[in-house]
């Protein structure tokens, strides 16, 4: 454990309020060691978070708890809570914290447009850059140049100037402003936030206490209109295998503080990620006309492999889920095969390729997929497939290839597969015909996606208690195999759903589907097994699965209960 007595003494953000800059530093250097030895026990995301540290620590001190959104959602955010205080006639200070590489988004600027026409007064935006991705490196005389055009002294004499050039004709006061907006432009790089009606300060040392802490304060102060503050900041800063590694160690799982190396358990089975990019590379052998899109995560959808192999035929659109998507639907209309691989989750901002579907253990809460079932199965002639192992996302890659006149979207989970061998090159599924992979008698469990092997596990213990279950693969959620799911109805005493996604999914589909069809009407027991209506807590996902009630023993005691069978023991897998 790290020695932090600065920080134990930090209760709530309200404590550093009193702190001076020496103090701020230690906080910040205290904050940084107890960050890297937590992370190294629970996994999660390590890299960015050492990267905003001082900044985190200075805004803390400066503001009162300022907040920040995932990736580009943050402006937005802020103008929202900017524009409910203007209306209500308060003074609370709003700030939105955005990464540079969020700044590909469209969301962001279309926030920044309108900003000046939402709120003449005080919103910040903290741009974080840390990929040197808009300015050159900075220094001592940057951070000077900072501190002086957010100072007051120099609003004060821009303000003169201005009042100056309102006198003149009209020819000189267009020139007058032309002239002090790019000299300034040219020593800071204002001029495209000026444009937009934001008062630019920066770049700024992220790192540098000394120069941050004031900056912040002066900027704080400009409440005549929006002001973008130019952070640069270094992923990864203070420990370095994160400095070190290609990744800065964005996301990672439990590690060894003094190594960096991360300890991930051995598998015999690739991960689906990785099934997903070798199997479209193949494909891709066959068809010049697949092509693949990701938003800003190649390596995390595993099309870095795609892109090795098919540089050319491989676009990477930036933070930009919903320009992904219309693009994507624009090289299909004109005849091509885009596959846009997007993470679950940020698929809600042609052919969609859903990455971390289900629950995601240490990418957080934030990353879990739990709600495309929901929204994508909602698309009128969507045909959306889930897999329960590796093979099956191959089959369901290659059917997805094959569909040409509507949409389709196919998801699988973070992690490794379950060990299944994969062809050589997968046949393409019937759409809409899911399998029986288990026959019974009492009770059906119909899975979607990969709790089937949890489902396999929970009708053994069923059997041992003398209930006889069958087991079904639905592989679609849309369209349902209806005539499978109507025979399982028909057949069965009790129907059991089991699905890697929230209520209002594949659940709710099937129960429409039956009392479409009038197949409640004889009795029939059924129970919906989904995640929560929570943000679960991160965790390792075999965990995470138990919490949510989705794991063998929680699947066989539904079964149980609808039965009217008492559970007197634990039912174990």
């Amino acid at each position: 454990m790290p020695d932090t007595p600065l920080l134990d003494q930090v209760q709530f953000p309200a404590d550093t309020r009193g702190f001076d800059i020496p103090q701020l530093r230690q906080l910040a250097d205290e904050l940084r060691a107890e960050t890297i030895d937590a992370v190294s026990t629970t996994g999660g995301h390590l890299g960015a978070g050492l990267g905003v540290v001082e900044l985190t620590v200075a805004l803390h001190h400066v503001f009162e708890t300022p907040g920040a959104a995932h990736a580009s959602t943050s402006i937005s955010a802020a103008l929202g809570f900017a524009a409910a205080r203007d209306q209500k006639g308060e003074k609370n200070r709003v700030v939105a914290v955005i990464g540079d590489g969020s700044m590909s988004a469209g969301m962001a600027y279309e926030a920044m447009n309108n900003a000046a026409e939402t709120t003449n007064g005080q919103l910040m935006v903290i741009l974080n850059d840390n990929d040197m991705s808009i300015a050159p490196p900075v220094g001592g005389m940057s951070a000077y140049l900072a501190k002086q055009v957010s100072g007051g002294a120099y609003r004060n004499f821009r303000r003169f100037g201005k009042s100056v050039a309102e006198h003149l004709p009209r020819p000189f006061r267009n020139a007058a402003r032309k002239a002090e907006e790019y000299a300034r432009g040219m020593i800071v790089g204002g001029t495209f936030f000026e444009e937009l009606g934001f008062y630019y300060v920066g770049p700024v040392d992220g790192h540098d206490m000394d120069n941050l802490v004031p900056i912040l304060k002066n900027a704080a102060a400009i409440t005549d209109r929006p002001v973008v503050v130019h952070v640069v900041t270094q992923k990864g800063k203070g420990y370095a295998p994160a400095e070190s590694s290609a990744d800065k160690l964005h996301a990672v799982a439990k590690f060894d503080v003094v190594s960096g190396k991360q300890a991930k358990a051995a598998s015999n089975a690739p991960s689906y990620t990785k099934v997903f990019g070798t199997e479209l590379i193949k494909r891709a052998h066959l068809d010049p006309t697949i092509v693949a899109i990701t938003a800003a995560m190649p390596s995390g959808t595993g099309l870095d492999l795609f892109g090795q192999a098919f540089p050319t035929r491989t676009y990477d659109v930036g933070i930009a889920e919903q320009h992904a998507v219309t693009f994507a639907a624009g090289l299909a209309a004109d005849g091509m095969k885009p596959v846009c691989a997007i993470y679950s989750t940020f698929l809600q901002r042609g052919r969609f390729a859903m990455d971390r579907a289900g629950l995601v253990g240490a990418d957080g809460a934030t990353h879990a997929g739990s709600f495309d079932i929901g929204f994508m199965g909602a698309l009128p002639g969507m045909v959306l497939m889930a897999a329960a192992d590796e093979a099956e996302l191959a089959a369901m890659i290659a059917t997805s290839l094959e569909i040409d006149d509507r949409p389709s979207a196919f998801r699988y989970p973070r992690g490794d597969g379950v060990g299944i061998e994969i062809p050589e090159l997968a046949a393409p599924l019937e759409i809409g015909k899911g399998r029986i992979v288990r026959e019974g008698t009492t009770v059906a469990i119909l899975s979607l996606g990969t709790r089937l092997q949890e489902s396999l596990k929970a009708a053994d213990a069923l059997a041992a208690r003398g209930v006889s279950a069958t087991v079904a693969d639905a592989r679609f959620a849309k369209p349902l195999d209806a005539d499978m799911i109507l025979r399982l109805a028909r057949e069965h005493e009790c129907l059991i759903t089991v699905e890697e996604g929230a209520m209002g999914g594949f659940g709710a589909f099937v129960l429409q589907l039956l009392s479409d069809r009038g197949a409640l009407d004889a009795g029939l027991k059924i129970r919906t097994l989904c995640l929560p209506d929570v943000f679960q807590d991160q965790d390792n996902p075999a965990a995470m699965y138990a919490t949510a009630g989705l794991n063998a023993e929680h699947i066989a005691a539904a079964a149980l209960q609808a039965l009217g069978v008492e559970a007197t023991r634990a039912v174990r897998a």
